[in-house]
């Protein structure tokens, strides 16, 4: 399975130059590319390099640098093409989708640029890269990341690392190929997990990870953008800029916990693990204007993927299930009535009399619905030999 390390490059003042230097020019170079690409159709790889190769080696790129850079374009257009035929983009006669045809995809000044092993060779012993730019070979430029991650490197690392730039930070993302743990076809048992705003999950083996801390972050973090918006100073735009993607990287570390702490607990009893599959969850659902925000700040599908890779990497079995009336069906006697749930945090079974935690039961649910596709799944449709 690949995974991904992100290390933060170190350099002094003329190192920093020299990359920043380079991304600036191969952004450029790829947003000319681009146009290229759209007035002739967008080609395919080999037919686009014939328009664009020699052009490229004359602004400065290296042989390297401009292949890399026409198969970044002509990926991006190949991902504009997938998200079109998605849907993604609305209808055909859409302003956004009008405007994505019809324009030439543009590439930041700071956006990634993938680097193969002859443009960057690692030195793990003394924590350094040699990596191409467009002034020469840049040696020695240190580089720091965990213990864990330098381990990872060293018995892993295979492939392209991406270059990027974030305010005046620059890291290196490099690709690692590692082995897969073997499936475990015979689980113990499943653990469902409900997700939700107010707990962003909750397991049928009790453990609860409440939203409510995550939920005032977020709504601090909206407050203060609204304030510097409204303000519109240069120190409020350069605030604005200083506390970008913080809510995102705080998202992220929360859904690492969480996640890490429901596949290790379920990893530790035998168990598989039984998710809803909420593909689509913003489309079907409707709120009112002042519940939006919540909404679409979920990061479940984010959670969902944390879960999903570091379930297969110690070799769990993953399941996703359907949805629909786990927070109506009695987890008990499998009565289904929209009145069961009394409340949010409330569910009480109009049958059985069963009152529990509305999220606790979801979760059964989920689990039970998780054994059943494990075991449908599995089963032998061959008729018996008679």
């Amino acid at each position: 399975m690949k995974l991904v390390v992100q290390v933060r490059l170190m350099p002094d003042a003329v190192q920093a130059s020299a990359l920043e230097c380079t991304l600036r020019r191969v952004n450029e170079a790829a947003c000319w590319v681009s146009g290229v690409a759209l007035e002739h159709g967008v080609p395919r790889e080999y037919e686009l390099r014939k328009h664009t190769y020699a052009e490229l080696k004359a602004r400065g790129l290296g042989a390297q640098a401009a292949q890399h850079t026409i198969k970044k374009v002509r990926d991006a257009y190949t991902a504009l093409k997938a998200n079109i035929r998605a849907g993604n983009l609305g209808k055909p006669s859409s302003k956004r989708r009008v405007k994505a045809e019809s324009k030439p995809i543009m590439f930041r000044r700071e956006a990634a640029q993938p680097y193969d092993d002859r443009c960057l060779s690692w030195q793990y012993d003394v924590g350094t890269v040699s990596i191409w730019t467009t002034s020469g070979r840049l040696r020695g430029v240190r580089f720091a990341c965990s213990t864990d991650a330098l381990k990872m490197l060293r018995e892993h690392r295979k492939g392209e690392s991406d270059l990027i730039q974030r305010g005046s930070a620059f890291y290196l993302i490099a690709t690692c190929e590692v082995p897969e743990t073997p499936l475990n076809e015979n689980p113990a048992g499943f653990t469902g997990v409900d997700l939700g705003i107010v707990n962003i999950a909750t397991t049928s083996s009790g453990y609860r990870a409440a939203g409510r801390a995550l939920n005032r972050h977020r709504k601090r973090q909206l407050d203060l953008r609204r304030k510097l918006q409204a303000k519109g100073t240069k120190s409020a735009k350069r605030l604005l800029k200083k506390r970008n993607r913080r809510e995102q990287r705080h998202a992220a570390n929360q859904n690492h916990i969480i996640s890490k702490t429901i596949v290790t607990t379920a990893e530790r009893t035998g168990h598989g693990l039984a998710l809803e599959a909420l593909t689509g969850i913003r489309d079907r659902v409707r709120h009112r204007k002042d519940q939006r925000t919540k909404l679409h700040a979920w990061s479940f599908h984010q959670l969902g993927r944390f879960i999903a890779y570091k379930a297969k990497k110690v070799g769990m079995p993953l399941v996703y299930v359907d949805p629909a009336y786990t927070s109506q069906q009695c987890s008990e006697c499998g009565h289904i009535d929209r009145r069961n749930r009394i409340d949010q945090a409330t569910f009480a079974c109009r049958s059985c009399g069963t009152v529990m935690n509305a999220d606790d039961n979801a979760s059964h649910n989920i689990r039970r619905k998780g054994e059943t596709v494990w075991i449908a799944g599995r089963e032998s449709r061959v008729p018996a030999p008679t």
